[in-house]
């Protein structure tokens, strides 16, 4: 068979991509529109050799995770399970509680329930930091800011 360019899958090169960081400070904006951008950024879907198998998305640095909010009556009624793996031992933890004590997880958690269920889902959770206050150690990374808008809502 002779192959011509119409048959033959374009494949990025890892020396082709330029891999930034972005800054996103997440005061007032919704959870879930965060994530879903997050999780874009993450995938590298924003780029025009994006690849659903290959990591080329970009770093994402996220501060403010303590000021994050949620639309309608999901504050009261929010809750976030994990399993010890033992008969009986499933443990559920409110919004509110996981907002006192680990404001960054509930970040990482709804990202990571956006990206696909398999290995390249935990090599892009990597790129991914969560700060629950405006401090990051990233300043020599020199992230660009990223405006989300749909705060106000």
């Amino acid at each position: 068979m002779k192959l011509n360019k119409s048959n033959v899958t374009y494949l990025p090169q890892k020396n082709g991509m330029e891999k930034k960081w972005w800054l996103i400070d997440a005061s007032d904006l919704v959870l879930g529109r965060l994530a879903t951008r997050i999780s874009d950024i993450l995938r590298g879907k924003d780029h025009p050799y994006y690849t659903p198998f290959y990591d080329c998305g970009d770093h994402v640095v996220v501060i403010n995770a303590r000021k994050i909010r949620l639309t309608g009556s999901k504050e009261e009624q929010k809750l976030y399970y994990r399993h010890s793996g033992y008969r009986g031992g499933i443990k559920e933890i409110s919004f509110e509680r996981m907002m006192a004590t680990h404001p960054d997880r509930v970040v990482l958690n709804a990202v990571k329930g956006m990206l696909p269920k398999n290995r390249l889902a935990s090599k892009l959770l990597t790129k991914l930091k969560v700060y629950p206050d405006a401090t990051h150690g990233h300043a020599a990374q020199k992230p660009e800011v990223l405006t989300i808008r749909g705060g106000k809502s």
